[in-house]
């Protein structure tokens, strides 16, 4: 009974969208005409023989394999900083994290007028500099103006892998401080392995966000269906075409089975990371069994 609601809000707004996505897949409605013709596979083969699709799909794979590795080191490296004892630690922990926190469409609009070829503030301090503005927002700049955006929001690795550092006991550090191991030592043989699972769970979480990433592509698109076409080639990720096929051309079965083949390619992703963590990530208690592990870290 206390579930019920639960489990009403999940059928309604998880399996029966998800149910109904997959149907429009298969036939060729255009979102108004209520008589859809189911075409079976047909969308899925014109997914695979999309020259732009594929490469949309291309450049959200290799946007995700840039900005997840600097996203997780940045926060790691900010964590380990604001892990020591310094003065005023508390602030910096919250200005470092206020990012995280903002909305997204604000962040990305935010974006997109520091980086306005006329009027933003990036051009101006390039103008005090006398260097020529530069079109941040075009290619190919407007990938790396991207790639800053999602960076700069890594306030909640910084808190994570933070949490993940204080669980770690003192005892160990300072045993290995008196066997004279140095800092980088201390950081590679025993932090790093203890927070393995840490940063494992931010690299899938991350990866699955990233993959699905649109709001921040606003720093390139007007948000209405004319403004796709705008949109700089090196930041027409999947998530744009699928936006431009579901309101700029009326394609709900195509862009339906873009969404199944994204869901799919995550899933794939996910799997091969999960494959890839064995041996690089290491537990105090073996996630399958649930009992406690008898090797060292890194041992076998």
């Amino acid at each position: 009974m206390f579930a019920g609601p639960w489990l009403l809000g999940f059928l309604g707004l998880t399996v029966f969208p998800l149910g109904y996505a997959l149907w429009l897949s298969f036939t060729n409605s255009d979102g108004l005409s209520p008589n859809a013709r189911f075409v079976g596979l047909a969308n899925y083969r014109e997914v695979f023989s999309d020259p732009d699709t594929l490469d949309s799909l291309a450049r959200t794979g290799l946007f995700a394999a840039i900005t997840v590795p600097l996203t997780i080191i940045a926060g790691l490296l900010l964590a380990v900083l604001l892990n020591q004892p310094i003065r005023g630690r508390g602030v910096f922990r919250t200005l470092i994290y206020l990012p995280a926190v903002v909305p997204p469409v604000g962040a990305a609009l935010t974006f997109k007028l520091i980086f306005d070829r006329d009027s933003g503030s990036a051009n101006g301090i390039l103008d005090l500099l006398g260097i020529n503005g530069i079109a941040w927002l075009a290619d190919p700049y407007a990938r790396y103006v991207l790639i800053m955006l999602t960076v700069w929001g890594c306030g909640n690795v910084m808190i994570i892998s933070l949490a993940g550092l204080q669980d770690i006991p003192r005892e160990l550090l300072d045993a290995a401080r008196v066997d004279g191991a140095s800092q980088w030592q201390s950081f590679t043989r025993i932090i790093l392995p203890l927070l393995s699972p840490v940063l494992f769970f931010q690299v899938v979480t991350q990866l699955i966000a990233t993959l699905q990433t649109f709001v921040p592509l606003l720093i390139s698109l007007d948000p209405t269906p004319k403004g796709v076409g705008a949109v700089p080639e090196s930041n027409y990720l999947i998530m744009i075409d699928v936006f431009s096929q579901y309101f700029a051309n009326g394609r709900y079965g195509y862009a339906s089975a873009l969404l199944w083949v994204l869901f799919v390619f995550i899933m794939l992703v996910t799997f091969v990371v999960f494959r890839l963590s064995r041996g690089v990530v290491f537990y105090s208690v073996d996630p399958e069994q649930g009992q406690p592990k008898s090797r060292t870290i890194g041992g076998k």
